[in-house]
């Protein structure tokens, strides 16, 4: 999808006359004066970047109805360039020193892209392979062994029993407050 970007250089619709333009770019920018006037400063200004082809047109349409003609150009699209390494040279016969290359990868030879990635030349890393589709990469784990729990100092209650905590022997019954009355 094609991406676009707004500007404006000055340029006034025919018959627009350049107080009029400001006045309306600045209601419709909701803008200053100052910023109304960089727009006019002679200079390319992007307005706004990045725009779908929709809405490039609302902004150029909005403009041309202010009186300005606004610029519209494609966006220019970055590709990343990369330098593929070359093919590797023939297969090792398989033998017994190939298996063993296989369970223990060399360290990788990268050529930095930039400086940036010029930092991590020096770093010792392991090759590591890419498994085939399907493989399960984790560790095989030996099945968990269930806790051995000792339960044999319990009991069960019997059938209807009352669950709640059993009364101690120093809990005194409630006294009898029926016979009291508050006078005023």
């Amino acid at each position: 999808m094609s991406r676009y970007e707004i500007a404006f250089s000055g340029e006034l619709a025919p018959g627009a006359t350049l107080e009029q333009v400001e006045a309306n770019l600045a209601r419709l920018f909701q803008a200053d004066a100052q910023r109304i006037a960089a727009l006019f400063s002679g200079r390319r200004v992007v307005i706004k970047q990045d725009l779908d082809h929709a809405s490039v047109e609302k902004y150029r349409q909005a403009m041309a109805r202010a009186g300005a003609v606004a610029e519209v150009r494609p966006m220019p699209v970055e590709v990343e360039e990369i330098e593929l390494a070359p093919p590797p040279s023939e297969p090792a016969p398989p033998g017994p020193s190939a298996a063993s290359s296989q369970t223990r990868p060399g360290p990788l030879n990268v050529t930095p892209r930039d400086e940036y990635m010029a930092a991590f030349a020096d770093v010792e890393a392991p090759d590591f392979g890419i498994a085939p589709v399907g493989a399960d990469l984790q560790d095989a784990r030996p099945a968990a062994q269930p806790p051995k729990v000792d339960i044999s100092q319990f009991s069960l209650a019997p059938v209807g029993s009352d669950m709640s905590e059993r009364r101690r022997a120093t809990d005194a019954p409630v006294p009898d407050t029926s016979h009291l009355k508050l006078v005023d």
